[in-house]
């Protein structure tokens, strides 16, 4: 049977857990091996038969690297995302995060080994309000309303990972430190897996049934973790251990903040108020802790609308989210997630608009002088004050601003432009770093005391003169450095202690960073030259700017047909497809051109061949180009980026493989261009009208006139079902 029969017959059996099975049945073979070998997700086996030599569906990957290529294969296989979003709904936690590591059999996470100094454990937020959102837009594109509908249904897991975040005050003290490992309940889910399998590790009630959720509820705790850790002004604070976006700034898991994540949850509440729409039911069910959690965020959000917060109130404000999320987790930790209550639609409609307008100032807040926007910040706390620090600039805020749906296309433009002209553009590969390059001072040069440091502290000056070693040591030239043991801040107190200094302390801590500039640290961003690191290209960014632009164009021309924007969209798009791989030599790529690679760093070519996310952007962006637009269930051919040149100029043979597996050839006349659509075959050629045709299986035809595809013809392609056998599509001549 289909998966719609299948969902369907195991909703029919008044079975919710049943049904939640149902749900997640992905019969498809995809595993991820990330480009790292050390990393612990990397243990899993590809099968796609079995003994008998009969077709295995299985898959196993780190989280954002299944996800990120999901979304583009749903796009051949639609009725797929419903699949693929009930996974990763029922494998993310009730305290909002989700596990490193997702196969057919179910998750993992990660556990502490004090004999591996690699080990560590943390929740890798990254990715999980984006990821899940495509997957959510593409389900609403094409089936509209089913998301609406679902709201409701209580079939829906959490994944019970072993830890357990600390309260406010705990995080305040140490952000780095802030997750403690559960070693009894480890072992616990451990025991339940070895007789329930992959749902020994979902979180149960006090009876060990398997609690399930409506999807209203699925949907709204990842966002209002995120709320729950919001800095106004500065982004979402990075506070589990790990980092959320770009792991080459793994050293801003702590006291750094997202700018990116930011972006990113605006685009999802935007989404979030279409669903929550008047074809919504009146209410939903919500567990207790959710509904008070959502409750206390609703009070304390709209303070946090100013773009102007002063220090003070941003610390209350981080204060208030930070104790509501505390209050929620403390709740979950103590078991209460199986009492239920029934919250208005109103009242969440309510709070979407509220946390929309206190995201958004945020996002304004870091917009900078030059048109672009900040990536990434810092936290700084004082007493009661938070200071937010800026950091340098990054692609990731860029595209995550482009992609917010914050920006008219001409401010769009002006950060396009701005692009173009400063520091991440890189003119030898005509595209964009991730970082701007620097000169990183040479091993001997540092920790190097700045001139004049003695007026500022003439009493540690006049003890390092004296002979006193423990602190400061004077070489042989005269210049002044920290002695060689300290390697942290942390290390420099202990020492202050340890000799009895009370004066001058914050002068020294001052010095110390005025040296090293600890505070700042992103990780292998800012002092390598490869995986990421200073100035590489890493090629998937660029192909999600690629994309973030591409949506702008398209929503642009939506918007405006003749706006006097598009047509620079249009030319922004290509100076950035120029500068991808494909389009160069392998002397200038340093690689084979048609390979998607992990990054280019300055001093070598493309590096690290593999599956990388690079792909599944490109798979959409080419799907854009190509003007397959899929809305309300319908499917628009409007190719308004695809160039003249792409079209044929002499009569030729487009040969393809049809849903029977069969090699097929299309003699196709001078002036045309083909490509397969859900494996059916297209074909492209112009006239003075828009037009369809579409040959049936059958031998019958049918003509629609203009550039969308009906609702009813376009089920057949979605559901592959043979019924159309290709299609010709004329082009009006001002379509390209």
């Amino acid at each position: 049977c289909t998966l719609d029969e299948l969902s369907a017959r195991a909703a029919g059996s008044g079975d919710a857990q049943l049904a939640r099975l149902a749900m997640e049945y992905l019969p498809i073979c995809f595993s991820r091996r990330h480009g790292d070998p050390s990393r612990p997700w990397n243990r899993f086996e590809i099968h796609t038969k079995d003994a008998s030599g009969r077709p295995l569906f299985a898959y196993a990957g780190n989280w954002r690297d299944i996800f990120q290529n999901w979304e583009s294969l749903a796009y051949s296989y639609p009725r797929c995302f419903r699949s693929m979003i009930a996974i990763f709904l029922n494998a993310t936690t009730a305290d909002g995060y989700n596990p490193y590591r997702i196969t057919r059999a179910g998750i993992d996470w990660e556990v502490f080994d004090p004999a591996d100094p690699w080990s560590h454990i943390g929740y890798w937020g990254d990715h999980q309000i984006i990821y899940l959102l495509r997957l959510l837009e593409g389900e609403e594109r094409f089936h509209p309303g089913q998301l609406t509908l679902r709201l409701n249904e209580r079939c829906h897991s959490y994944a019970n990972v072993p830890y357990e975040i600390g309260g406010f005050d705990k995080i305040l003290r140490d952000p780095k430190h802030s997750i403690t490992f559960n070693e009894e309940l480890h072992a616990g889910l451990m025991e339940r897996t070895r007789t329930l399998g992959g749902d020994g590790k979902l979180l149960a009630d006090e009876n060990g049934e398997i609690v399930l959720v409506s999807l209203a509820e699925k949907l709204l705790v990842p966002l209002l973790v995120k709320l729950s850790n919001l800095v106004p002004g500065g982004g979402i604070w990075l506070n589990t251990q790990r980092p959320e976006w770009n792991d080459a700034n793994n050293a801003l898991a702590g006291w750094g903040l997202s700018v990116v994540t930011v972006a990113y949850v605006r685009r999802y509440l935007v989404f979030l108020g279409s669903v929550f729409d008047e074809r919504a039911a009146s209410e939903f069910s919500l567990t207790q802790p959710v509904a008070d959690f959502l409750a206390q965020l609703a009070e304390i959000l709209p303070l946090a609308a100013a773009t102007d917060t002063d220090p003070t109130s941003r610390f209350h404000i981080i204060e208030g989210l930070g104790r509501a999320g505390e209050t929620h987790r403390n709740a979950l930790y103590a078991h209460q997630s199986s009492r239920f209550t029934n919250v208005g639609c109103d009242v969440l409609r309510g709070f979407i608009a509220t946390a929309l307008t206190a995201i958004d100032a945020t996002l304004q807040a870091n917009r900078r002088n030059d048109a672009l926007f900040h990536s990434y910040n810092l936290l700084e706390i004082q007493g009661d004050k938070a200071f937010v620090r800026r950091l340098d600039l990054m692609l990731e805020g860029q595209v995550a601003a482009l992609s917010s749906g914050a920006l008219k296309p001409a401010e769009a433009m002006r950060l396009l432009v701005a692009m173009r002209e400063s520091a991440i553009y890189r003119e030898d590969q005509n595209s964009y770093l991730l970082y701007p390059d620097r000169v990183i001072p040479p091993f001997l040069e540092r920790n190097t005391l700045p001139a004049g440091w003695e007026k500022n502290i003439p009493a540690l000056a006049k003890s390092a003169l004296a002979g006193d070693r423990e602190l400061i040591r004077i070489d042989d030239r005269g210049r002044a450095h920290f002695h060689p043991d300290l390697t942290n801040s942390r290390d420099l107190l202990a020492r202050l202690d340890s000799l009895g200094v009370t004066e001058n302390r914050e002068e020294i801590l001052e010095l110390w960073e005025k040296v090293f500039h600890h505070r700042a640290f992103t990780g292998r961003s800012g002092a390598m030259f490869a995986f990421e690191g200073l100035g590489s290209i890493y090629w998937h960014m660029v192909a999600k700017l690629l994309l973030a632009v591409q949506e702008i164009h398209q929503q642009a021309v939506h918007d405006q047909p003749h706006g006097a924007e598009n047509l620079l969209l249009a030319h922004a798009y290509d100076e950035i497809r120029n500068g991808l791989g494909f389009t160069k030599t392998s002397e200038v790529y340093g690689a084979f051109p048609t390979d998607p690679y992990s990054h280019s760093p300055r001093h070598r070519g493309a590096q690290q061949p593999g599956m990388t996310g690079q792909v599944k952007e490109e798979i959409l962006t080419r799907m854009g180009e190509l003007g397959v637009h899929i809305e309300h269930g319908a499917v628009r051919f409007d190719p308004s980026l695809l160039k003249r040149t792409e079209f044929f100029s002499k009569p030729h043979e487009f040969e393809y493989i049809d849903l029977e597996g069969e090699t097929q050839t299309w003699n196709m006349d001078a002036g045309t261009l083909a490509f397969t659509l859900f494996q059916v075959p297209v074909c492209y050629t112009h006239a003075t009208n828009a037009a369809i045709l579409l040959e049936y299986a059958d031998g019958r035809s049918a003509c629609f006139a203009g550039d969308l595809l009906p609702q009813t013809e376009c089920r057949h392609l979605f559901d592959r079902d043979g019924f159309i056998r290709r299609i010709v599509v004329t082009l009006a001549e001002s379509q390209n």
